[in-house]
């Protein structure tokens, strides 16, 4: 989390109202519960203030009459003791089953929480996790999530239970003694002042504790992630350093929060005692002098005893709440942030050719793909799929103080290997990434196979693509899983193949489950060039009409990249390839070289046509100039 982040973790929720009413549509589906958790709520509460005042009957009618006699009839004293029971009996039972449905209705609700949440980051773009820390994105799941756990779990009838007390009770000392009552409002005044004071540094420290504790989670999975670099430059020492100072943050912060939170109990309870002991002495003075009845003053005594309690828990809630609220905006925040937007019409069919030449549209897979153009008359088309890219005049920018790209014009007919070079930042990566449409061009347009790609929807385009990174991804899974992402129709025989195919086969075999072996942690316990053996394995079983290769040999050895040569060949066969290589040797054989530097296209022509230019690719390939 970065300081920007923090400074809007620590401040109050933006619009408290809207979120709480946000949170409660989350709860619509348990809305009869949740009534039913109120009516038992009420009952708890409403027992608790009836059993304190059944003690004036229990004490004026059972106890006192028998003052002085020498063999009282104490049924009528048990009779009284098993009806207080039986009332207590039912708060017992009333507390339980109102938290026994708050365990399902928070559970049901975060589950939806967490279910929108994440469905929603799967239609977020490209441009979103780039500027947006992993981290960060993770403690919406952890510490914003757990915040809202906590206060539907406890807050929720907490806050009833204690107002409907605090109400219950106030009714019930006035009825019991008006007078009395007076300085019980005396003695809530200093009470409400210091949940105040109180209340006021706990809100704020508890709102920074939560800020560092998301900085410091992110910290460490940074460094979980990066240990071996971590180790290779002997950075434990700065990196223990950073921790320690992060620590202590989180631990002044929590420190200071802690400290509120735990002298409001003992202020409040002090406050509470005292009010107590004036109550008791001058409604000693009240019983005598006005003939305030036993019974009643015991009755007194005890809600005095009780009163501070719930504005003590009130207050503690208070703090849980703003700070889940506070949270949940930050969940709402990400739900609330706009989807890909995908305006193409243009849809992918699998399709042959019947009799005069006519498109039949069909369901078997096997059939060609063609794009389906159908006209605002309703007239449909049919393009078969090729892979013909063409750039014209493109122009873009990540922001618009920058531009990346300038007048780029290029094309890649079907079947051709199209190379690009150039220095790191030059502009490669985002020639293929505008392809994939992970972000729109800023001017000129991106044609494949004749149509604007613009119009084509998005899904159905990446589904004619296959994308091979520097940097691969494995998701936890087995290893024929992990291949099977890039066709989750294909059987095992076809995933098989395509890992013959990227010569991925013979090292899949040897390893203790072959195919079933489960990869965790991005594939920690393989070797970077088996990785990436295996991206490679998941893009051929894609049988793609592009195919793309961003460094995708640059982590394997020349030995293993002359071993998969041939199955490189045969995936590139008949498809259109765009290779991005600092290797230069990778890519003499391309149909084209595009030599790339400040976002421009400065030479371009084959391998050998560069080379007698004697230009820039003329530089780099016999080392007068390197690729940085």
């Amino acid at each position: 989390m970065n300081e920007k982040d923090m400074q809007k973790a620590k401040k109050l929720p933006d619009n408290a109202l809207a979120t709480v009413k946000r949170i409660i549509d989350y709860m619509g589906n348990y809305r009869y519960r949740l009534i039913i958790v109120v009516f038992f709520v009420l009952l708890s509460a409403m027992t608790s203030i009836l059993g304190t005042y059944f003690l004036k009957p229990l004490i004026n009618d059972y106890i006192l009459p028998f003052v002085g006699q020498e063999n009282p009839d104490l049924s009528l004293l048990g009779s009284g003791l098993a009806k207080m029971g039986i009332i207590y009996l039912i708060g017992a039972l009333s507390t339980y089953i109102y938290n026994r449905l708050m365990v399902d209705i928070t559970a049901g609700t975060l589950h939806r929480i967490r279910t929108d949440l994440f469905a929603h980051m799967q239609t977020l773009p490209i441009k979103y996790f780039d500027t947006h820390t992993h981290g960060e994105l993770m403690s919406r799941y952890t510490n914003d999530i757990d915040a809202l756990r906590n206060m539907l779990s406890q807050s929720y009838v907490q806050i009833i239970n204690s107002g409907v007390t605090i109400i219950g009770v106030f009714i019930a000392m006035l009825l019991l003694s008006p007078a009395l009552t007076l300085l019980v409002i005396v003695m809530l005044v200093l009470m409400l002042s210091a949940v105040k004071a109180i209340g006021k540094g706990s809100r704020k420290y508890s709102m920074a504790q939560q800020a560092s504790l998301g900085d410091m989670n992110g910290y460490i999975e940074e460094m979980m992630e990066g240990q071996k670099v971590i180790k290779v430059f002997n950075y434990e020492d700065k990196a223990k350093e950073a921790f320690d100072k992060k620590n202590e943050t989180l631990f002044k912060q929590s420190q200071a929060a802690q400290t509120y939170t735990s002298v409001l109990r003992p202020i409040m309870g002090n406050l509470g005692y005292a009010l107590y002991a004036i109550t008791a002495m001058a409604g000693a003075f009240i019983s005598v002098t006005r003939g305030l009845d036993i019974g009643s003053l015991a009755s007194f005594l005890q809600y005095t005893r009780t009163f501070s309690q719930p504005i003590t828990i009130i207050s503690e809630q208070f703090n849980s709440i703003i700070i889940a609220i506070a949270g949940a905006e930050r969940v709402f925040q990400v739900i609330d942030e706009n989807s890909e937007v995908d305006e193409g019409s243009v849809t992918l069919v699998h399709a042959k050719e019947g009799m005069d030449n006519q498109i039949i549209e069909s369901n078997d897979k096997n059939d060609p793909q063609y794009w389906k153009q159908v006209s605002d008359k309703g007239e449909v088309t049919y393009t078969k799929v090729q892979g013909d890219i063409q750039f014209v005049d493109v122009v873009f920018a990540y922001d618009e103080e920058k531009t990346v790209l300038r007048n780029i014009n290029l094309f890649a007919k079907p079947g051709q290997k199209v190379a690009f070079v150039g220095s790191t930042g030059a502009g490669k990566t985002t020639i293929t990434n505008l392809i994939n449409r992970f972000y729109d061009i800023k001017e000129g347009t991106i044609f494949y196979d004749g149509i604007d790609i613009k119009n084509i929807k998005k899904d159905d385009l990446r589904s004619t693509l296959s994308l091979v990174l520097q940097d691969t991804h494995l998701f936890s899974g087995t290893i024929m899983e992990n291949i099977r992402y890039g066709n989750l129709a294909a059987s095992n025989e076809e995933v098989i193949a395509a890992a013959k195919l990227a010569n991925a086969d013979s090292f899949i075999r040897h390893l203790p489950k072959g195919y079933d072996t489960f990869i965790t942690g991005d594939g920690e316990n393989l070797s970077q060039g088996q990785r990436q053996l295996l991206a490679i394995a998941r893009a051929a079983v894609a049988d793609p009409h592009v195919l793309i290769l961003d460094e995708a040999t640059s982590s394997i050895d020349t030995r293993t990249e002359s071993l998969i040569g041939k199955g490189m060949e045969k995936l590139m066969e008949g498809r259109t390839t765009l290779v991005i290589a600092h290797r230069l040797s990778t890519i003499q054989n391309s149909d084209v070289i595009l030599v790339i530097e400040g976002g421009e296209i400065i030479e371009r022509g084959d391998h050998d046509k560069l080379i007698e230019e004697q230009g820039k690719y003329y530089q780099l390939y016999t080392g007068m100039f390197e690729l940085s």
